[in-house]
């Protein structure tokens, strides 16, 4: 997504920096973004349309309220919180419209609408309005993904907290997997370990992965046996920390994008480059983070 500073951006409005910050303090747009150093930036998108209107109108209130009423230029993260901030469903669902005309669907998820989310206050109203509104609409893109079309499977123990941002990015993660073709399954971390055949001999397996950092490892390692036992030898993946980093043991890091891991999960198992193929693990040995995490915790 491109940025500009103040300086650049009053530059192209052909105004000063400080009128532009009076903007911000009156009209509440064009609305800036902080850097981790404290430095306004700005969408280049919005200045460029508010540029435009600029232009056509000579007055700067009614230069913003066209900018805004257009909303010109690709959906942003800034514009969708916006919009999840008003409460307003109508205008958060056109703006992820317009997102994918000019995006993936994939980079809608990842670029717009999961950042949008998280630049809202953890526990506000706003927040969870976003985050449901977030989550039908993952839940309606996941309704019309097209069916798999290979033979191996990913089961997903989601071990995110209720209403938290893992709790979007594994719903993601499940989206986008689906998305390239892979045969899907998500289930809570909570099941007990000898109810999970079932639905082990229907998925079979040929990778498993822990989502989310809010399991307990005794819980995700019964569940990673549980799994071995079924399925045989089965890499094991954790997606935004489910298991701790210790630098020893098995589980392999997909990281915190849901593109990069639904990716590397299709890449690995369309290749056979994977545990099961070879067959080199025992049905039940667990990997060594999750063993020596549950007898840490224990």
């Amino acid at each position: 997504m491109s940025t500009i500073r103040t300086n650049a951006a009053a530059s192209m409005l052909g105004v000063s920096a400080n009128t532009l910050r009076g903007w911000e303090r009156r009209y509440g747009h064009p609305l800036p973004r902080r850097t981790d150093g404290g430095h306004r930036i700005f969408e280049l998108a919005e200045i460029e349309a508010l540029r435009e209107a600029l232009s056509q109108t000579g007055d700067a209130g009614a230069a913003i309220a066209i900018a805004r009423e257009r909303g010109e230029g690709p959906s942003s993260p800034e514009r969708l919180r916006l919009a999840f901030a008003a409460f307003n469903e109508q205008r958060a669902d056109r703006l992820l419209e317009e997102s994918l005309l000019v995006r993936s669907l994939e980079r809608t998820v990842e670029g717009v609408l999961l950042p949008a989310v998280e630049m809202l206050s953890e526990g506000a109203p706003e927040r969870c309005f976003a985050f449901r509104h977030a989550t039908g609409w993952l839940a309606a893109a996941k309704r019309v993904a097209p069916e798999a079309v290979l033979q191996q499977g990913v089961l997903v123990f989601d071990a995110s907290a209720k209403g938290s941002l893992d709790a979007l990015h594994v719903q993601a993660l499940e989206l986008l997997l689906r998305r390239v073709g892979l045969r899907t399954l998500c289930l809570p971390i909570e099941l007990r370990r000898e109810r999970v055949g079932a639905a082990l001999r229907a998925l079979a397996p040929s990778a498993l992965v822990l989502a989310g950092a809010g399991g307990d490892l005794c819980s995700i390692g019964g569940l990673v046996y549980a799994t071995r036992e079924v399925c045989g030898g089965i890499d094991v993946y954790d997606f935004r920390g489910a298991i701790p980093d210790t630098g020893a043991g098995t589980v392999q890091r997909l990281g915190t994008s849901p593109i990069a891991a639904a990716q590397t999960l299709r890449s690995r198992l369309s290749s056979g480059s994977h545990a099961r193929s070879s067959g080199s693990r025992a049905p039940n040995s667990a990997s060594g983070a999750i063993s020596s995490g549950s007898r840490a915790a224990g």
